[in-house]
């Protein structure tokens, strides 16, 4: 049988094989038919510790991270991932237990609740609505069309394999519901990470754990200034981004969301916690590395290259499926998490407050799906998707974080001021972040510093604009403690 026979046969088996699974698994749950938004969006709140586990780690894990990460070709990208831990655990400690104070849908809701204003939280939807469908769907689909074509060494071009990614992801999205999405990457992680590992002990074996010729600036963990991880970032900006990522960002914490309780999803993120710590970071960098040394600076396709250049055809097969449903999962995560900010937040306060969740959902999801295919050939143009996601949304994260982060501390804060911030934070990092203005990098500072430089800066800009132009003193109060506040 010939090998890309092998190839298509083993990965159409075990595809098939992960959506049978899911179906078994999410048949004769039972539908909450009254409060379609907590069963489309929170699966009923019914997932299990590992389902929340497998979901959010599959959910940031796929192939913007393993083409991505690997496409640096350096140790050093190991940092994003052990600084992962620190925000895993201040999502389990410090906002999990405010969320579930709350009964938050959206990680939103605890805004309009603690600013009493319902247009903060509309505000801050849209722009984590925008950073899904201009960033992140568009990259991850990208990033698994490209992993596809290199891999299989095939001539179909990028467009055409980023179509059939979005086509399958949009169904997925739209029939599936959370529930579907969270067990379908469970079961994708397991085989991912599994199929991961086994890369990076045959990338090792390939140079036979030798990693002589391979410049020192690639194996070190202590980045200089020019490095893309200065060491100094990890005492400024870098714990905030992990902070803002994985405690306040949607398409994270609305696995969390759906446990049972928060003890549940405590495990959940704790053991999602373990395998960032214990897995993850050798899978994003080692094959990198060790493809630098087969093949050199190969960029974005180093990943591609080294699986097809070890994995024997079965392997292969496998793995490309493992792959597939990364991309799938991560993809229809960011759909239903933006569908869900868009229909809670801003449908239901503004247009209709008892819409058709099902049939807006799917209507949300398919403009957001040609929204990303027209952003596929703007990711083509960059020199390495991982750095361009992280500079990109800068503009928002930070900002953003600003506004939890106040919201979180104290209250008797005007809403508007908050929202000042935002708009403040966006500017003043667009023109400390981008080449184009002429307050470009100030001080030479890295843009990890620069994004800690916007969270102080907004953070200071709400405080003062809420006492001079609103006439209100914010008073320290911290929203864990806040029980008078919390609602039904």
């Amino acid at each position: 049988m010939p090998s890309s026979t092998i190839q298509v046969s083993v990965f159409v088996f075990v595809t098939a094989l992960i959506g049978f699974l899911t179906y078994l698994s999410c048949r004769g749950q039972n539908r909450n038919a009254s409060n379609q938004n907590r069963e489309y969006f929170l699966a009923g709140g019914g997932l299990a510790w590992y389902f929340v586990a497998g979901s959010i780690t599959l959910t940031n894990l796929s192939t913007d991270q393993l083409v991505g990460m690997n496409g640096n070709q350096m140790a050093l990208l190991a940092l994003w991932e052990f600084s992962a831990v620190v925000g895993l655990f201040v999502l389990a400690k410090v906002f999990l237990p405010v969320y579930y104070r709350f009964k938050c849908t959206t990680t939103t809701q605890l805004l309009e609740q603690r600013y009493h204003n319902k247009h903060i939280r509309a505000v801050i939807s849209t722009l984590f609505f925008l950073g899904s469908a201009l960033i992140f769907c568009p990259a991850v689909i990208y990033s698994g069309a490209l992993f596809m074509q290199s891999m299989f060494n095939v001539e179909l071009p990028i467009m055409y394999i980023s179509v059939i990614f979005i086509i399958v992801g949009a169904l997925y999205a739209i029939f599936g519901g959370l529930r579907a999405v969270a067990v379908s990457d469970t079961y994708s992680g397991v085989l991912l990470l599994t199929m991961a590992v086994v890369v990076v002990i045959l990338a090792l074996q390939a140079i036979d754990f030798n990693f002589d010729g391979i410049p020192a600036e690639r194996l070190t963990l202590i980045g200089d200034d020019e490095s893309p991880i200065p060491w100094h970032t990890l005492l400024t900006g870098m714990i905030f981004i992990q902070m803002f990522y994985w405690g306040t960002n949607q398409v994270i914490t609305q696995r969390a969301m759906a446990a049972p309780s928060l003890k549940e999803a405590q495990k959940g993120v704790f053991a999602a916690a373990g395998i960032r710590l214990l897995i993850v970071p050798s899978i994003i960098v080692i094959p990198g590395i060790v493809s630098y040394k087969l093949f050199g600076d190969v960029g974005d396709s180093a990943y591609g290259r080294i699986v097809a250049e070890l994995l024997p055809d079965w392997l292969s097969g496998i793995f490309a499926a493992a792959m597939a449903a990364a991309v799938l999962t991560t993809f229809n995560s960011n759909l239903n998490s933006a569908t869900a900010l868009y229909v809670c937040d801003i449908h239901e306060a503004y247009v209709n407050k008892v819409p058709n969740v099902p049939v807006l959902s799917g209507f949300v999801t398919v403009v957001l799906c040609l929204v990303s295919l027209a952003l596929i050939p703007v990711y083509q143009q960059a020199e390495s998707i991982i750095n361009l996601i992280q500079e990109l949304y800068g503009l928002l994260s930070m900002p953003i974080l600003s506004v939890f982060v106040v919201g979180l501390l104290f209250k008797n804060v005007n809403a508007n001021a908050a929202i000042g911030a935002v708009i403040f934070g966006v500017a003043l990092y667009a023109s400390m972040a981008f080449k184009f203005s002429p307050l470009y990098a100030p001080f030479g500072l890295h843009y990890i510093h620069l994004m800690f430089v916007t969270l102080i800066a907004c953070v200071s800009f709400a405080l003062i604009v809420n006492r001079v132009v609103y006439k209100q003193k914010a008073e320290f109060s911290l929203a864990i403690n806040a029980d008078d506040e919390a609602t039904a």
